[in-house]
């Protein structure tokens, strides 16, 4: 897993939302972007995660920043998820894994002594020039939502 290099250009992508609608990275210039990647919607950890940023949309939104959660799943599993968590922001599906593997979050994962193939969970700060700010490698998900306002904070 090569991770993108902090000061270059964020890897492009353009991939459905929840609703079946294309965006693409580049659309989103002029705004702080906060890219996450979660394993699968409507597990634990990850319903976590997404709910909490859910619930710091005000905050987010106040200092211009736009959350998009990818994750490997298909189009209607996003939905169902945003309308069971009451979710305010948008997921993208990225079955194929290919912008997954351009951020260098696929790769070997280990569960109960069994290895397979799977999506990291990371997370990607990028400027309003489409330029990679900031990695988090380690994501607690009940603290996320805290640690990207902090950094921002610290670092606008």
């Amino acid at each position: 897993m090569a991770l993108p290099k902090i000061g270059n250009l964020a890897p492009a992508f353009t991939l459905a939302d929840q609703n079946g609608n294309k965006h693409s990275l580049k659309d989103y210039r002029g705004q702080t972007v906060v890219v996450y990647f979660y394993p699968k919607a409507m597990t634990p950890g990850c319903t976590v995660q997404a709910c909490a940023l859910r619930d710091s949309s005000k905050v987010l939104e106040k200092n211009g920043i736009r959350v998009f959660g990818i994750s490997n799943d298909p189009v209607g599993r996003l939905k169902k998820f945003e309308e069971k968590e009451k979710l305010n922001f948008t997921l993208l599906s990225d079955e194929d894994h290919a912008v997954s593997e351009k951020y260098g979050v696929w790769g070997l994962k280990k569960f109960m002594g069994r290895e397979y193939m799977g999506l990291h969970r990371m997370t990607f700060i990028i400027d309003g020039e489409g330029k990679l700010l900031h990695i988090m490698e380690k994501v607690n998900t009940k603290t996320h939502h805290d640690d990207v306002l902090a950094w921002i904070s610290e670092n606008s």
